[in-house]
């Protein structure tokens, strides 16, 4: 198995970056929905007061090998806060490209995120999944995660677009 390196993104890595976020939304089947750029992602990520945080993973390269590392997931989280329980960290997305999955990479970045979380005084780390997709939903639990949809009834809801507009003006 290839040597991985779990980091924290540089600005030069928003391509990468955005090329696992449309592979994640294409393997989500949700790509049609798929609005961000690079640029933006530079912007938002990179400036003085970032919106979001984010890892990669990178195989490394072995001895001998003339290819640098290159980026095979990600997980981009950010802060979020508890009226009841304080500080929380929110992992938005993470993703591991096929090939390299069921090697301990998507459990190395949670695990990863969990430190930040603690680091930074969090209470909780919170996530959330498809209802499709029954394997991540099942590593969240094997690693201790707990479901709040069986456990209390959470259901999650947005506005955006148009929805939003009209709320915003009455």
């Amino acid at each position: 198995m290839a040597s991985v390196r779990i980091r924290e993104a540089k600005e030069g890595d928003c391509g990468d970056i955005l090329r696992l976020i449309q592979e994640l939304a294409e393997y989500e089947k949700l790509a049609h929905q798929l609005k961000i750029s690079e640029e933006a992602l530079r912007a938002d990520g990179f400036g003085e007061n970032p919106f979001y945080h984010c890892l990669v993973a990178e195989i490394l390269p072995g001895p001998g090998e003339l290819q640098g590392p290159h980026v095979v997931g990600f997980g981009l989280y950010y802060f979020v806060y508890s009226t009841w329980k304080g500080r929380n960290v929110y992992l938005e997305d993470i993703y591991v490209m096929p090939k390299y999955r069921g090697q301990g990479i998507g459990t190395q970045i949670i695990i990863k995120v969990a430190k930040v979380a603690l680091d930074k005084g969090c209470s909780q780390f919170r996530l959330a999944v498809l209802d499709w997709n029954q394997k991540a939903m099942d590593l969240y639990k094997s690693l201790g995660a707990q479901d709040l949809t069986e456990a209390e009834g959470w259901h999650a809801f947005r506005f955006e677009g148009e929805a939003m507009r009209e709320l915003a003006e009455r």
